[in-house]
């Protein structure tokens, strides 16, 4: 998480969404080296609006909040989180909510997850590591610390688009060799990351067919603590519906987080 935002990628599962796969896209025309040039600019503009070395320099973070979840436009109980993360692959929120306790770990290719409901401590599944992976992909961190390079995938711009009174966003792309791709817009006066838009597939509530959905992240509130400036709301939206918000409450950079936090405990007497 180069801008140094939870990812809280497990907050999906914990929303028991249907699984979401990648959506596959059409490969648009390779952009020109000045479309790239422009798309790499406002990247870096971007970065040193988030803190510039202080930002890159962010190895862990701590951070708490609340987590809730929206139905039908309605907030429901929200429920408490701690966040770890350890960059640029590992990350634990723990969720207390009605006394109980969940966890969700994800360290590179594998995971766990205690649900404090039902007692229960087991290894994460091919579709949870894959979901994981792709908030990886979609989160700002990825694209401001180049993470994206790794994968080959494709830096292009888009444009401005309009970000409500009198305020334009600048858009960026990034597109994936699989076809996957992930819109990021940038305050143009300020710099600051505001939005992240993707596409993924996911299985219908009511049958077993499969549907394209438009998700993104609206990120507001920016606050700067260690001279690092981050969102400290992230509202998400499906089809133009929201269905989650996070709101945090403090958050702490390079706090040495040991490997035994992101591993799995033997069985449940053991779990800290």
């Amino acid at each position: 998480m180069t801008y140094p935002i939870p990812r809280l990628s497990v907050l999906v599962l914990f929303l028991l969404f249907s699984l979401q796969t990648f959506a596959q896209q059409e490969q648009p025309a390779k952009p020109s080296p000045e479309n790239i040039a422009k798309a790499e600019a406002i990247l870096a503009r971007a970065t040193e609006a988030v803190g510039g070395n202080a930002y890159l320099n962010v190895k862990t973070m701590v951070s708490r909040g609340f987590f809730t979840t929206f139905h039908d436009g309605i907030s429901q109980n929200p429920a408490r989180f701690v966040d770890y993360i350890s960059y640029p692959d590992k990350e634990r929120t723990e969720f207390t909510g009605g006394g109980i306790r969940t966890i969700q770990t994800n360290s590179g290719d594998t995971g766990w997850l205690y649900d404090g409901a039902n007692k229960t401590l087991n290894d994460m599944k091919g579709a949870q590591i894959t979901d994981f992976k792709r908030n990886m992909r979609t989160s700002v961190e990825n694209v401001l610390r180049g993470w994206w390079k790794k994968e080959n995938a494709t830096l292009s711009y888009v444009g401005r688009r309009e970000a409500g009174l009198a305020r334009r966003n600048e858009t960026v792309r990034v597109t994936y060799p699989d076809g996957f791709w992930v819109e990021y817009e940038f305050a143009v006066k300020e710099g600051v990351p505001e939005k992240v838009i993707y596409k993924t597939t996911r299985t219908k509530a009511d049958s077993d067919e499969q549907e394209e959905v438009t998700e993104e992240d609206h990120l507001a509130k920016p606050i700067t603590i260690a001279g690092i400036t981050a969102p400290w709301v992230i509202d998400h939206f499906i089809n133009g519906a929201q269905t989650s918000r996070i709101g945090y409450e403090s958050v702490e950079y390079n706090t040495p987080l040991a490997d035994t936090l992101f591993a799995k405990p033997a069985n449940i007497k053991s779990l800290k």
